[in-house]
């Protein structure tokens, strides 16, 4: 199994989670003011630069105004296809 902050299945959740962003309607200056982080913080995460622990996951959804079960499910689907 491929742990790599590369793999495939990591880089669809930082695409799945910028998706989710633009769906909001925010933008990561928005987002990252949620969070309390600087804006570079969430362009990393998007990016792949920088890897996100679960709990961080959590925060961010709730960030995106969503939640990490949805987030979780969403990329679960993507990846079975």
């Amino acid at each position: 199994m491929d742990k790599s902050i590369y793999s495939a299945a990591y880089q669809r959740l930082c695409a799945l989670l910028r998706e989710i962003r633009t769906e909001a309607g925010l933008t990561q200056v928005q987002v990252a003011e949620r969070l309390d982080e600087p804006q570079s913080f969430v362009s990393k995460y998007e990016s792949g630069e920088r890897r996100l622990d679960v709990v961080e996951l959590r925060l961010v959804a709730e960030a995106l105004q969503t939640t990490l079960t949805a987030v979780i499910t969403r990329l679960e689907e993507e990846l079975a296809r």
